[in-house]
């Protein structure tokens, strides 16, 4: 016998048949007259996130709403993670609130406007503004040409009509899903210093998690609590293994056997990908000989920035 209950599953089943955590986004889009819309949404989560040219988000809407139009109409965006407030919160729900216009919904909008930094890197170009209050905004490009999106357009308002795309468009009568390149991700310095130096418990941004609209009555969330850390159990593999591996990755790049050493943690599963990696750094830089420092260097993913400061 099943511990279990069989739900029913119905439409909208991530919040009419499930309990399924989200985020709080509030999307920037650019209206007709130029201005900077706002309208917020939890179906948001990472698309491409390794093996591309680009990274990217996937965002899925109604499709008549005021994001999915502008977006069809001029294809930029940026993702604001809001904090958890619950005058923030509350705002979401009322710039959610479907069928007003841009105009209405920002009308009183107590949110703060600024320009992110695609704007000013690109001036000939317009883009939305991004949330001051934000912890974190991805200032982001539609990519309209995956699934052959390019010619859908804005301008139906009572339904498209098919035929619809699998992935990336008009998905649906009433659906559109948006694959949104990622141009760049801007954060409040004090969570910028915390990836670069590592993150400790009291680091991360409050972050509200979203539970839908249940009921026809309410738009339900939880606040904040403190994250915990819970260690990975590691299994080493034998320095042999690995040196077996890097003897065997490239003809011209090697390792030593200190470099080696560096790489005795990483899953058995995951080692040639990693090999691949760091032969592809050090043809990049010249290097025929991969040391520990070398490795060093490769493993600190933000290297760069930290060299800036």
């Amino acid at each position: 016998m099943s511990s279990f209950e069989n739900l029913r599953i119905v439409d909208n089943f991530y919040q009419t048949s499930a309990f399924f955590p989200m985020p709080t986004v509030i999307v920037s889009t650019l209206a007709q007259d130029g201005s900077t819309s706002l309208g917020p949404y939890s179906l948001c989560q990472p698309y491409y996130i390794a093996g591309r040219d680009y990274y990217a988000m996937l965002l899925c809407v109604r499709n008549s709403s005021n994001t999915a139009q502008h977006l069809l109409r001029y294809g930029k965006c940026a993702l604001n993670f809001i904090p958890d407030d619950k005058k923030y919160f509350k705002e979401a729900v009322r710039l959610g609130f479907p069928g007003d216009k841009p105009q209405e919904k920002m009308k009183g909008c107590i949110f703060t406007l600024e320009d992110g930094q695609m704007a000013g890197e690109h001036p000939d170009e317009a883009f939305p503004k991004v949330v001051a209050e934000s912890f974190q905004v991805m200032e982001c490009t539609w990519m309209r040409e995956l699934d052959n999106a390019q010619d859908d357009k804005p301008g139906c308002l009572d339904g498209y009509p098919g035929p619809y795309h699998d992935f990336n468009g008009i998905t649906s009568p009433y659906g559109a899903h948006f694959i949104l390149r990622v141009d760049k991700i801007l954060m409040k310095k004090r969570y910028y210093d915390a990836i670069l130096n590592g993150v400790k418990a009291g680091d991360f941004p409050r972050v509200p998690v979203d539970y839908g609209y249940r009921d026809s009555k309410n738009f339900w969330y939880t606040p904040f609590r403190r994250p915990r850390a819970e260690l990975l159990p590691l299994r080493e593999t034998s320095l042999e293994s690995v040196k077996y591996a890097a003897g065997r990755i490239d003809d011209k790049v090697k390792f030593t056997d200190e470099a080696c050493m560096k790489l005795i943690k990483v899953p058995r599963i995951f080692l040639p990908t990693a090999l691949k990696g760091c032969v592809q750094w050090a043809k990049e830089h010249d290097v025929t000989l991969i040391t520990a420092e070398h490795m060093d260097i490769i493993n600190d993913k933000r290297s760069k920035e930290k060299g800036k400061g």
